[in-house]
């Protein structure tokens, strides 16, 4: 019996009883999540490198029958791209100047529950909030996906520019552009074109927390659109970018091709690679 549940099964006041189980009811499923995917990965990891189940099975004392449901089932390795144990998915509200009140862009509303959505698939506890107009945000938090770009959140253009490669910029007529300062080509949307067209670029990057200690991942389009074409890209090969970057600090740009009545994605692609901070910043 842990010290934690000898404290809790002391507690005389049925009130508080009641919350402490609750909360260690809630922690101790996030840990049991957690530790079925750390499992999880272990064996599709050995197995990816060459071991049979029999090998694996012998060396750790369990049975084959065993290994091989552990491979199958469980929550899978990729979830821990999103987060681990539980995450919170923030996007901005925006000011209706017009008519003088606080509103959220049915674009934005769309990629935080599609993002919800995919961590939930992958056994994640959600919870979501709103970035206020006025930008400020706590990013010192663990599991955090924030849906916002550099200029609705000071704090989050501070985060933006702590990326070595990828750089948010003004173009001299005024439409924010993205610059990657590895090869020099400014990537501009499709709206701010002439002649407009319906396409967008969006970033997609795990970026140092203010603090110090963790990062958050960091989701925005030039428009609204772009966040939906990361979204589904995440959607789509969560699996493929977890093998490339795993939880390391990275960034990347995405293509949108979108429906112009609908805003939905039609294609995505990389407009670079996922670049690995830790790479960059040792070049």
């Amino acid at each position: 019996m842990s010290d934690e549940l000898q404290r809790i099964m002391t507690i005389d006041d049925p009130y508080l009883l009641l919350r402490e189980v609750t909360t260690r009811l809630a922690d101790a499923q996030q840990e049991v999540t957690e530790l079925a995917r750390l499992r999880r990965r272990v064996v599709q990891d050995l197995h990816a490198q060459g071991l049979s189940y029999a090998q694996i099975a012998a060396k750790a004392g369990l049975s084959r029958g065993r290994i091989h449901q552990i491979r199958h089932t469980g929550p899978a390795p990729e979830g821990a791209f999103l987060g681990r144990g539980a995450v919170t998915v923030a996007t901005p509200l925006r000011r209706d100047d017009e008519r003088g009140r606080t509103v959220v862009a049915v674009d934005d509303v769309s990629s935080g529950k599609r993002l919800e959505d995919l961590a939930r698939s992958y056994g994640l506890d959600v919870a979501s909030e709103h970035v206020p107009v006025t930008g400020e945000i706590d990013l010192n938090r663990d599991g955090l996906i924030v849906v916002c770009g550099p200029r609705m959140s000071q704090a989050m253009w501070d985060t933006y520019a702590q990326d070595p490669v990828l750089q948010w910029e003004r173009a001299e007529d005024g439409p924010w552009t993205v610059v990657d300062r590895q090869t020099g080509t400014v990537y501009r949307s499709g709206q701010d074109s002439d002649p407009a067209r319906p396409y967008d670029v969006g970033y997609l990057g795990r970026l140092p927390r203010p603090d110090g200690n963790g990062s958050l991942l960091a989701i925005a389009g030039i428009h609204t659109q772009g966040s939906l074409g990361v979204v589904q890209l995440l959607a789509n090969d969560l699996n493929v970018m977890w093998g490339q970057v795993g939880d390391r600090r990275f960034s990347t740009l995405v293509g949108v091709e979108y429906d112009p009545e609908t805003s939905e994605p039609q294609s995505v692609e990389l407009l670079c690679p996922l670049y690995r901070h830790d790479e960059e910043t040792a070049a």
